[in-house]
C-alpha cells in the first residue's frame, strides 16, 4: 500500500515544521524572526520599562533589531513613542542605548 501525502496550503506538506514566529523592529521597519530581536516592555501597573528575555513578560512590547544603528533609528523616527503609545523618557534611551551596544 502506498502512502497519499497531503498538501495544505497554509503549512505546506503535513507533518512539516510551524512557522517561526515574525515581529516587526520598530527602527528599520522590517519582519523578522522573535527569536532575532530584543523586546522592551513597558510593565502593565506602569512602573516603568525593561528588556524582556523570556518573550512573555506582561505589558506591551515592541521589538528592535541587537544594532545600534536601528536604534538610532527608532530614536530619531519616534518608533518607541508610536509603540508605546506614550512620551519615553531620555532616561529609558540611555539605559536601552546601552544594552544594544554591549551585545
Amino acid at each position: 500500500m502506498q502512502k497519499v501525502m497531503t498538501i495544505n496550503k497554509t503549512k505546506g506538506i503535513a507533518g512539516s515544521r510551524r512557522k517561526l514566529p515574525e515581529r516587526r523592529c520598530v527602527g528599520c521597519r522590517e519582519m523578522k524572526n522573535k527569536s532575532d530581536l530584543m523586546r522592551i516592555v513597558r510593565k502593565a501597573d506602569d512602573s516603568g520599562f525593561c528588556v524582556d528575555d523570556t518573550g512573555k513578560a506582561a505589558g506591551r512590547g515592541a521589538y528592535i533589531c541587537r544594532d545600534a544603528a536601528c536604534f538610532k533609528k527608532a530614536v530619531k523616527s519616534g518608533g518607541f513613542d508610536r509603540s508605546f503609545k506614550q512620551k519615553i523618557p531620555q532616561e529609558v534611551y540611555a539605559i536601552l542605548e546601552g544594552m544594544i551596544t554591549l551585545e
